[in-house]
């Protein structure tokens, strides 16, 4: 028996020392495998289920795409495809295929012009035996909702110096069939020029080709295109060449292949709508020139059975407000059975004559603000393009041929039924509120119930905070009201009033906000068909009310999420789904609130059954859809150690297959495990956080801990991570990879505290982990953006535990940025600090001290912590002044702070150049106060304007001095 201990324990310890020599085998993350790291993107499963697509890209370079074949077991890969789609009919893939990214990046080296760049291709796939067809330099394509023997497809403009068609070709007529299925079509030739100015034409070929038998037709100068639903019609506008080339709108019937001009000669032609059935169009067109003053737009319509296009409504139109016109940004719309039309309309513009009087640089350019504007001006100004193209919803009645008006100046937003088919609309207005905007949040808003057969309005709700909307079938009014943390419904029959959920007793509101504001609603899951029931959450549970308040409220889930800790939430699988059927079957997502797992429930709106469990792991899970017509499935499931990677499974759920390996090469990189901590803050609140720790976790030995935070993160146990360049954060997996701890806590807030509040959660948590000795509590570092960044900055003031901070774009004086404005929408900052995440509660002058004692800037003096700020010149949510204040304040107090100034950045870094240098600063500024490594020269000696953009200062300096305990 001893002898077999003996053996016992000599094999377990060689297991140990395989296990830890494969674990010295692996490497570090480093900053150049960033652009490796793929994605799997763009995942679709086709009709019949036999099929599914997906594509796996890397951050840079190219990318694949992978057809699984379930009938022939087979995965078949595609070099750079994208854009991908499944015909209705599950037949065929279609998808485009960009050029190679280190051919176009070297022609760009060159300095080769756009047009010169090589352009995409298309591929057309046929599933069942995956044969290819592919047609070079293709712009765009198109495919029928409903139907599956067309597509249309926009060609590039030819390579400049090649012609069109040779002499020694037959001529094409435009439309006519062709049976080519060449790898590379040419342009038919064009009909000779009229005599005349002739200019160039800004549109290309337009292909409509049948994808059953190949057959093919072609179209010119076309600039814009779509196929209707049932692919039945393909329409097409084309721009004008010369005086026998006019633009104009053209139909094409793909039963009977013939060419219908619906109307030409116009200089413009917007906006084409055709109904559901295909046969009926609608069109904005006009005379004048683009350079004119005032565009007058027309509304025209068209049928196949008239073949005549006519006016619907214009200036003087009956039905249209006096001094407006018929808007050329408005959304066409014809109701689902054809008979009415929507469109838009707008005030027609003051003309302005130009002053010829003033030269340029002698006419004033100013903004006036004053007290009674509706928004402020820079509220104007950012939404003045919004503004200039803003239309108000008008509707044609087509059987009764009639124009009505709906939205106005006074109530511009009109909401209709999902059919468009209901004798009411909705308009909603905050108008007589906007005053308010930027500091009363939510702001009230009125509704009125709209008839659209008499005409009248009625208004049903007044200063509601809730966003009132229409019912699928316009059978009622619905919202949730923030003031009394209800759902109500309007009766729109009968104008009966009801709360849904009062008698209830569970709270339908944000159980954990913690923000001085009306707590917001958990949402809906949507209403059942035939306006039946409406289905709303709770924080766990679904629950399922009748509108109209007759039936008692149901709950759908049987309270199985509330005595399980489990939130669970429908997913819906048909994008165009307007309702929940009756008897559908509800597949729904879960989250633990305990362990973080995460999983999938199935349920029935019409059966009184428990939830039953799918699948329920500790990983994460996300992106479910069904085939419509199969119960197979397709979701992404991942954990912290796994990429999201893509599975498909029956409905069972049981013995799901893996789809995608999008990220194999993680197991050569030292990644480490993550784990849920918990602790109490300063006032005894219950808190959890996360604890990432590197592979060959030794608990014997110290190591450096970055503390990165914002508000909550700990329900992201599972969630995986990608090593990528840091547009503002730490990249998690980077550090963890290079010997680093990584502490994420969560927080909670108490009115009027904020910078308190962070340090009574974040001080005890840390805390308690250099408690567990595995912490070297003389290399800790704190790390955030906006929010986090402002937290930081307060935190340096009143703790010196930590040995270095980085603080992305943080407030530091709110006296200041009270006032300031969030240049990225024009809004005011009022709002943020007196009712949402600044957490303030009053104005500056109501709470001038808790300002004041919120506000890093006034305690500069008091900072020991050596720190790094990025705030960038573009910044649209927190001004950039905030960080040139503190800045400002440390340095002339000659505290050691650098700030990183992106030039032409937001608040958070966009371009990958960017985010790629981000990332090498930060990693060097903590490997040199955590871990002792050499300061690089932009630390040291700065990198002076003289030589921007020559030097950047990454170069070590290796006699720098060592930081100080």
């Amino acid at each position: 028996m001893r002898r077999v201990l003996l053996l016992m324990a000599l094999f377990g310890a060689g297991l140990g020392q395989a296990e830890a020599q494969q674990q010295t085998a692996k490497k570090p993350l480093t900053h150049d495998v960033y652009d490796s790291w793929k994605a799997v993107e763009g995942d679709m499963i086709s009709n019949n289920g036999k099929y599914v697509l997906f594509n796996v890209n890397p951050q840079e370079g190219d990318g694949a795409l992978y057809i699984k074949n379930y009938t022939a077991n087979s995965m078949q890969q595609f070099a750079r495809g994208s854009k991908a789609a499944i015909t209705n009919d599950s037949r065929y893939a279609v998808f485009q295929i960009k050029p190679e990214y280190n051919k176009v990046r070297a022609l760009k080296l060159k300095k080769k012009k756009a047009d010169d760049l090589p352009k995409d291709s298309l591929a057309i796939v046929a599933l069942e035996n995956m044969s290819v067809v592919k047609v070079p330099r293709v712009k765009s394509y198109k495919l029928p909702k409903e139907a599956s023997n067309w597509i249309a497809y926009q060609l590039e403009k030819p390579l400049p110096g090649k012609k069109e068609a040779k002499k020694d070709e037959p001529k094409v007529t435009e439309g006519a069939p062709t049976e080519k299925k060449a790898e590379a079509p040419k342009t038919a030739a064009a009909k000779p020029a009229a005599k005349g100015k002739t200019k160039k034409s800004e549109g290309t070929e337009l292909v409509l080709r049948n994808l059953q038998t190949g057959q093919e037709h072609r179209f010119t100068r076309v600039t814009d295109y779509f196929l209707s639903d049932k692919g039945n019609m393909l329409y097409f506008v084309k721009d004008e060449l010369d005086s026998l080339h006019k633009a104009g709108v053209f139909a094409f019937s793909t039963s009977d292949l013939k060419v219908m001009p619906v109307d030409t000669g116009k200089v413009t032609y917007k906006a084409i709508s055709a109904d559901k059935a295909g046969e009926q169009l609608a069109f904005v067109a006009t005379m004048d020139t683009v350079g004119a003053d005032i565009r007058y737009f027309n509304l025209n319509y068209w049928t196949k059975k008239e073949n005549k296009a006519r006016v619907l409504a214009d200036t003087l139109s009956k039905g249209m407000p006096k001094d407006w016109m018929v808007s050329e940004h408005g959304n066409l719309k014809f109701s689902e059975d054809g008979k009415r039309l929507f469109f838009g309309t707008f005030p027609r513009p003051t003309r302005y004559e130009k002053d010829t009087t003033k030269l340029e640089e002698e006419k004033v350019s100013l903004d006036i603000w004053t007290y009674k504007d509706p928004l402020i001006q820079p509220m104007q100004l950012k939404q003045l393009d919004k503004e200039l193209k803003r239309s108000f919803l008008a509707l044609y009645d087509l059987k009764g041929k009639k124009m009505q008006q709906l939205a106005s100046l006074e109530m511009p937003d009109v909401y209709l039924d999902a059919y468009g088919q209901a004798d009411v609309a909705l308009g909603v207005s905050d108008e007589k509120y906007k005053m308010t905007i930027g500091y009363d949040t939510p702001t009230k808003k009125d509704a009125y119930l709209i008839d659209l057969k008499k005409g009248t309005k009625k208004q049903v709700l007044n200063e509601t905070r809730g966003l009132p909307q229409l019912s699928p079938m316009g059978e009622f009014v619905y919202w949730y009201e923030p003031t009394d943390s209800s759902w109500h419904t309007v009766s729109v029959k009968g104008g009966t009033k009801k709360n849904l959920t009062k008698s209830i007793g569970v709270p339908f509101f944000e159980e954990d906000n913690d923000m001085p504001m009306l707590p917001g609603s958990y949402d809906m899951a949507g209403w059942v068909e035939k306006d039946s029931y409406l289905l709303v959450y709770d924080r766990y549970d679904i629950w399922k009310l009748d509108p109209s308040g007759k039936k008692a409220p149901v709950n759908l889930t049987d309270k199985y999420g509330r005595t399980n800790k489990l939130r669970l939430r429908y997913e819906q699988l048909d994008p165009e789904q307007k309702f929940i059927p009756e008897n559908a079957t509800l597949y729904l997502s879960a989250f633990n609130y305990t362990d973080k797992s995460y999983g999938f429930f199935r349920d029935f709106v019409s059966k009184a059954t428990q939830p039953e469990k799918l699948v329920m792991t500790p990983n994460s899970y996300l992106s479910l859809k069904k085939a419509k017509n199969e119960n197979r499935f397709t979701f992404r499931k991942g954990s912290y150690r796994e990429y999201t990677d893509l599975y498909s499974a029956d409905q069972s759920f049981a013995n799901a297959e893996k789809l995608s390996n999008a990220n194999p090469q993680i197991n050569e990189y030292l990644w480490g495990n993550v784990e849920l901590v918990n602790w109490k803050s300063t006032d005894g609140k219950p808190l959890e956080g996360l604890l990432f720790k590197p592979d060959n976790f030794d608990p014997k030995k110290k190591y450096p801990m970055l503390v990165y935070f914002y508000e909550r993160s700990s329900d992201g146990l599972h969630q995986h991570r990608t090593p990528a360049p840091s547009a503002s954060t730490i990249n998690i997996p980077y550090y963890v990879s290079n010997d680093y701890l990584v502490f994420v806590p969560d927080i909670v807030y108490t009115d009027g505290y904020p910078g308190e509040s962070a340090m009574d959660c974040i001080i005890p948590g840390v805390q308690t982990l250099v408690a567990q000795g595995f912490v070297d509590d003389k290399r800790m570092a704190l790390q955030g953006q906006s929010w986090g960044g402002y937290q930081i900055a307060y935190m340096v003031t009143r703790t010196n535990m930590f040995r270095a901070a980085m603080a992305g774009a943080p407030v530091s004086n709110m006296t200041s940025a009270y006032g300031g404005i969030r240049w990225g929408t024009g809004l005011s900052r009022q709002f943020q600090y007196e009712r949402t995440q600044s957490r303030i509660g009053g104005t500056l002058w109501e709470k001038p001290m808790q300002y004041i004692e919120n506000s890093p800037l006034f305690f500069a003096d008091r900072v020991k912590t050596p720190l790094l700020i990025m705030h960038n010149d573009q910044d649209g949510a927190v001004p950039w002044y905030q960080g040139i204040e503190y800045f400002m304040a440390l340095r002339r107090l000659n505290k050691p702070v650098w700030m990183l100034v992106y030039n032409g950045e937001d608040h958070n870094l966009v371009q990958r150049k960017n985010r790629k240098d981000l990332s090498v600063r930060m990693s060097q500024f903590f490997d040199h106060y955590l871990k002792g490594a050499p300061a690089p020269k932009w630390m040291q000696q700065g990198v002076p304007s003289t030589v921007k953009g020559k030097e950047y200062g990454f170069e070590l300096i290796e006699t720098a001095a060592e930081p100080k305990e």
